[in-house]
């Protein structure tokens, strides 16, 4: 078998198993004739608490069943397939972080059903694929779209008056999706990036190691750059005085205008003679 199929074959794994335990839940259900709906969540109730966990895997017929079942597996395992190590953590937070929100802001009734994680799972995979820029996730995005899209009425309690639907688990599952989309951006399968955008980011990263040295290197070039320019002018008079001490001491020399003729006579003797 090649590793692409097993690869395939393992993300089916948890989903498949989490559907047979919700199938499994359901006939026990019919056959003993139980009424497992206190497992739901009941909002702000401390008895409806143990809902988080388990109200998700209670289902009110077989119609509600199958209508999550086969959501489950297909987004549970393009989860799993393309997010690999990371889809464990998405799917749980997704299922606690729903189930919390909706113990906290539904309304008081039982909220059982599978649903809420369902959306999750849907919104996540939709907005990752678009935020991450992986023309794969993108198209899984689109997938997504075209099978599921229709789901986002199901958050507008007014387009199913008739129905008893819990549409805080969906619009709460959606918020969680968004929210570990933004969160899980930078993890799991980034978009491949060309080599020219490789190219630039290194130019980049090489032109600002450049100015950082080249100002490193100014402030040791110059340590006692912070002096006035007063302090270097008289510092620079000092150096040209301390070089020729004799030089102001020979043009302070107050001289006579016959010196002057000697002087001129003999170094530029025959042009003064005539003086």
């Amino acid at each position: 078998m090649r590793e692409e199929e097993k690869r395939m074959l393992h993300s089916l794994v948890l989903p498949a198993l989490l559907v047979f335990l919700l199938w499994a839940v359901r006939i026990v259900q019919t056959i003993g004739g139980y009424d497992l709906a206190f497992l739901g969540i009941y909002p702000l109730k401390w008895q409806g608490l143990i809902g988080i966990l388990t109200g998700p895997l209670v289902h009110a017929d077989y119609s509600h069943l199958a209508s999550n079942s086969v959501p489950l597996i297909v987004l549970g395992s393009t989860l799993f397939y393309f997010y690999k190590d990371l889809a464990p953590k998405i799917f749980g937070w997704i299922w606690l972080i729903t189930g919390f929100w909706v113990w906290i802001a539904a309304r008081p009734a039982y909220h059982i059903g599978a649903s809420g994680v369902v959306y999750g799972l849907a919104t996540f995979i939709f907005l990752s694929g678009v935020l991450r820029k992986h023309t794969g996730l993108m198209a899984v995005a689109l997938v997504v779209v075209f099978l599921y899209g229709s789901m986002v009425w199901g958050v507008f309690p007014d387009f199913f008056p008739e129905r008893n639907i819990s549409w805080e688990s969906h619009l709460l599952g959606m918020v969680a999706g968004v929210i570990l989309a933004v969160y899980y951006r930078k993890e799991g399968p980034q978009r491949r990036k060309y080599q020219w955008e490789i190219e630039e980011e290194e130019e980049e990263k090489r032109k600002q190691g450049e100015e950082g040295t080249w100002g490193q290197g100014e402030e040791e070039c110059h340590p006692e750059s912070g002096r006035s320019q007063d302090e270097g002018a008289s510092d620079t008079g000092s150096a040209s005085e301390s070089e020729d001490p004799d030089k102001d001491a020979y043009w302070n020399t107050s001289i006579t205008d016959d010196e002057v003729k000697e002087i001129r006579r003999v170094y530029r003797p025959g042009k003064f003679d005539q003086d």
